[in-house]
């Protein structure tokens, strides 16, 4: 296409310059014709080739569009990026059972709406499926009953159709203010990857409300490495969720 462009020209020629057998070039050729990249002008013996500018510029906005989509979107990647280097960084610790127990997370948020809407976004089922899902997953099944003994269950489905499951139970809840609930990751077989003990504070500010959520890791396995990595990531993810959906109803 780089010798079209400078001029139109005939197989034999392309042959010459690309080093290419001539059945091999009119065979790229008419791949170029029928994409409409290049057209054909049959004279007399010869058939001349010539490069289609139309399409290509075209492509050029197509892959501009692209590539701005992708530079918009970096942030994306990122995530993907630092989840990988979690993962190992996981797994050259991840010797024996219990290896990541006692680990601790924090996760703080200002909510922009109301103290009983946060809260009802935890403890409704519908509502808290609406945002506890990180991108590409979809939720199953979820819930959260705010009475000490309460159900606490959260399933997952991934697109190539795996299914994640966790259960546990609600340890405390103070409507509209605290929630204390422990969830077990399973693997296939329905024993326990890591058990999350969950501390959920709800506190009035003047911008709405302050979300503290602290994760204590315990019943740790080895193949438990892909979930504790992801966890600071998929927290901050679905929390942004929240905010966004909450702000909305806020505004509305």
């Amino acid at each position: 296409m780089e010798l079209l462009a400078e001029r139109p020209r005939s197989v034999g020629e392309l042959a010459e310059l690309t080093g290419l057998r001539q059945p091999q070039t009119t065979k790229h050729l008419q791949t170029l014709a029928k994409a409409g990249l290049v057209t054909v002008f049959p004279l007399g013996q010869r058939r001349v080739y010539a490069l289609e500018t139309a399409p290509l510029t075209q492509l050029e906005r197509h892959l501009r569009r692209l590539i701005d989509a992708a530079a918009a979107n970096a942030d994306e990647r990122d995530v993907v990026e630092r989840y990988r280097a979690a993962i190992e960084a996981e797994s050259a610790m991840a010797e024996q059972n219990r290896w990541a127990d006692g680990r601790r997370f924090e996760f703080e948020r200002t909510l922009a709406a109301a103290r009983e809407i946060v809260w009802r976004h935890w403890v409704d089922a519908d509502l808290l499926g609406s945002w506890l899902a990180p991108p590409s997953m979809t939720i199953t099944d979820c819930g959260l009953e705010p009475v000490p003994g309460g159900r606490a269950v959260l399933d997952y489905r991934d697109p190539e159709g795996r299914h994640y499951h966790s259960a546990g139970t609600v340890r405390a809840a103070t409507e509209p203010e605290h929630l204390a609930f422990d969830l077990s990751v399973l693997d296939a077989d329905g024993a326990v990857s890591f058990t999350g003990r969950y501390d959920l504070a709800l506190d009035i500010v003047a911008d709405g409300t302050r979300l503290r959520l602290t994760l204590t890791i315990t019943d740790t396995a080895v193949e438990a490495v892909p979930y504790i990595a992801g966890i600071g990531t998929g927290w901050g993810q679905v929390l942004d969720n929240l905010a966004a959906i909450t702000e909305g109803i806020s505004r509305s």
